[in-house]
């Protein structure tokens, strides 16, 4: 029997008899499918209110930050807020003095909704500071910013029944600390003690990865403590602890062990159904959100349909990524508008000098400030979110205005990146192709071209981890040509992020050169060189 939560430290009260949109019988297309998102969303967390889910995840080195998304149905996502703008003003989020926050930034977060107030939570190994985001308004804001010391690794965010508040963290040994009630630090003699020592034991074999990802609800007067581990030679998995006090003893058990499905907690519905969300590492595209059913059993979640995290769902279809996560732009802006969609990101803190769609209107301008050596060095690309199974992006890059040695094109942003792009050499333009599967940029092709203004394609292709990419280009938009050799994509620790595709201009000479594009196009199906960009 689907249990009730009584917590409103968890989930909001529900307004009403509201039931959850089911998917039609009979009709196997009318059915949600997993990966929910097939894109990088990882470390989700999640609350209802009333009969509106939300969703914050984890875009680290990126600004704006700590995403958050809403859904009616727990399938179909968009994104409606960021808690930050930038995380914090220093060399390392700005790209400045040699220094980057790649793999750095902010980590897993935290989500509640507690006497009408929208909490977000997250830490920073770059900062050293464990970071709160408060707003009444989480859709519009604005947001309150705090934060503290220590940086407190994947914790989780509970407000108690007796209006004390905590944060549960840790890896292998879990603490439980006390917090001010104005999230301002740690509280001066409140509680602060291991409560769970050594959690990995409970998936038996020897661990490699120890328990981490906290996350910390409460059902019916019982503490239920989420976390995942990687035993040596297995899977992620997903291990469950329960209390009846917040402060233990805890006893554990193992939640699913299958696919590699793991890290998430617990959500329901408006009728009564659970859902275990949770995200499955996936090759280059990133880290891919499933939900899978949870039934009640002697007072535990039961994970999975026959421990098993299913292909289908009895939620309704998604109506796909476009627009709720990524989306294509014209770069067109009616007054009023914002200068870019929420779908966008720079890949570290901008200068905001150097970028517009004001300009030039109908056009995104980047323009260079200083040299760098290479693109992952460059400041003031623009990303947004590859997905799969398969995509393509494409954009129009009239280059007239670089400067010799300047590189400007789409890129496909990780560690081990590639790119189609533009340069200027001797007063004569060239369209490049850039690999970087080595771990360093080779140059694979150079082409001279007559026009200024060309069209630029990549392609991804991630059915069944086959992680591979082409690029090409096009001088009317309609004819193409591949260029270079194909890109290996790896999802790589360094950056821990699926890859990205990027817009970008830099210089290797001499600043002061700008790019215009005209637009960016996302679909999620691979063309030709022969296919006209759509």
């Amino acid at each position: 029997m689907s249990q009730r939560v009584f917590s409103p430290a968890v989930f909001a009260l529900v307004c009403g008899c509201l039931a959850a949109p089911r998917a039609p019988a009979g009709d196997p297309e009318a059915f949600a499918r997993n990966p929910i998102i097939h894109a990088d969303v990882p470390d989700m967390a999640m609350i209802r209110v009333g009969d509106t889910y939300y969703m914050s995840s984890t875009t680290m080195h990126m600004s704006p930050g700590l995403p958050i998304m809403k859904s009616k149905d727990l399938v179909n996502w968009t994104l409606v807020s960021y808690a930050y703008d930038t995380l914090e003003d220093v060399d390392a989020l700005n790209l400045n003095n040699g220094k980057s926050a790649y793999g750095g930034g902010s980590w897993a977060s935290s989500i509640r909704h507690h006497d009408g107030t929208y909490v977000v939570t997250t830490f920073s190994q770059t900062t050293g500071k464990t970071h709160v985001y408060t707003t009444p308004d989480i859709e519009k804001g604005p947001w309150k910013a705090t934060s503290f010391r220590p940086m407190l690794h994947d914790h989780s965010l509970f407000f108690d029944d007796d209006g004390r508040v905590y944060m549960l963290y840790g890896g292998g040994d879990l603490r439980l600390v006390e917090l001010n009630p104005d999230f301002s630090g740690l509280k001066q003699g409140g509680f602060n003690q291991v409560v769970v020592t050594n959690a990995s034991a409970v998936a038996g074999a020897a661990i490699g990865l120890p328990a981490e990802g906290s996350q910390l609800l409460k059902v019916n007067n019982t503490y239920y403590l989420f976390n995942i581990v990687w035993p040596r030679g297995g899977m992620r998995t997903v291990i469950v602890h329960r209390a009846n006090t917040i402060a233990g003893p805890y006893v554990g058990r193992v939640a699913l062990q299958d696919k590699g499905v793991a890290q998430g907690s617990l959500i329901d519905t408006p009728g009564g159904d659970w859902f275990a969300y949770l995200f499955r590492d996936f090759g280059a595209v990133g880290r891919i959100p499933y939900l899978v059913p949870v039934q009640w059993k002697d007072g535990w979640p039961v994970f999975g349909i026959e421990g098993k995290a299913p292909d289908r769902l009895d939620l309704p279809p998604s109506r796909g990524l476009i627009p709720g996560i990524v989306a294509s732009d014209e770069f067109d802006r009616a007054a009023g508008e914002p200068a870019l969609p929420l779908v966008w990101q720079w890949n570290h803190n901008p200068d905001n000098t150097l970028w517009s769609v004001s300009q030039r209107p109908g056009f995104l301008r980047l323009t260079t400030g200083r040299t760098d050596a290479h693109l992952l060095a460059a400041r003031n690309t623009l990303t947004q979110r590859t997905i799969g199974p398969a995509c393509s992006g494409t954009t129009s890059v009239d280059a007239r205005n670089i400067k010799d040695g300047d590189y400007a094109g789409l890129a496909l942003l990780q560690h081990r990146y590639g790119f189609v792009g533009l340069t200027s050499e001797a007063g004569a333009t060239f369209v490049v192709m850039v690999n970087a599967q080595s771990n360093a940029p080779i140059e694979i092709e150079r082409v001279a071209v007559p026009s200024q203004t060309v069209f630029l394609k990549t392609e991804c292709d991630f059915r069944n981890r086959t992680d591979t990419a082409r690029f090409c280009y096009s001088l009317d938009g309609t004819s193409w040509t591949a260029i270079g050799n194909e890109l290996k994509m790896s999802y790589t620790i360094p950056h821990f992020m699926g890859y990205r595709f990027g817009l970008f201009c830099y210089a290797t000479k001499a600043p002061g050169g700008f790019a215009d594009f005209d637009f960016f196009r996302i679909s999620d199906k691979r063309g030709g060189p022969d296919r006209a960009p759509r």
